[in-house]
């Protein structure tokens, strides 16, 4: 009996979490409630309280929500042996990165709130800074992927692998941003293979 509650509280709060990305994307998160959610999901407003602190605590959950299996996609070919040269797999992880965007329309949701549909002011000032740990993983495993190019003659000579690693981290973030707001007809493949074309030896 125990494990069918705690099976129901967490379809509540997954419910909860897609009602509140269905609000944001209609409303903008400032003109969203707690009330107009739980409404949308079908449960009280005590429900939402007991899952979440306050709205920004709800909006954290919706944005680690897809944050946690992306990452994981675009981590995966850093952590994998099958990649002889390094700078193979960070474009790989890059690759991946989009190809999971583009695929899964919930990601696409929630890119789009953070970037057009929310004001990060008063409970949300603090907000930008926790969403932005989990990507800080993954640009430290892409340093390393550098920083092994380097050791293995992969890398062109001259080049310091910190700083091609938080290029590479501005390079996709802006790509991503071009993508949120629809201003990149370009093949995603072709810019990601020049860019990394310019980091090998």
């Amino acid at each position: 009996m125990v494990k069918k509650t705690k099976k129901e509280s967490e379809k509540t709060r997954l419910d909860i979490i897609n009602a509140a990305r269905m609000v944001f994307l209609q409303r903008g998160v400032a003109r969203s409630t707690l009330e107009i959610i739980a409404k949308e999901a079908g449960v009280t407003r005590g429900a939402v309280y007991w899952h979440f602190r306050n709205k920004a605590d709800l909006f954290l959950a919706m944005c680690e929500n897809v944050f946690e299996p992306l990452i994981k996609c675009a981590d995966a070919p850093l952590q994998s042996n099958q990649f002889e040269n390094p700078l193979d797999a960070i474009q790989d992880s890059i690759k991946e990165f989009f190809r999971v965007f583009e695929e899964c329309s919930i990601v696409r949701e929630v890119f789009v709130i953070m970037a057009s549909r929310c004001e990060y002011v008063d409970e949300f000032a603090s907000v930008q800074k926790e969403l932005s740990r989990p990507f800080k993983a993954l640009l430290q495993n892409i340093e390393k992927g550098y920083q092994h190019a380097a050791t293995n003659g992969k890398l062109r000579s001259g080049l310091d692998p910190t700083a091609m690693a938080h290029d590479t981290y501005a390079f996709t973030n802006g790509l991503l941003r071009m993508q949120v707001n629809h201003q990149n007809d370009s093949d995603l493949s072709v810019a990601i293979a020049r860019h990394m074309a310019l980091r090998r030896a």
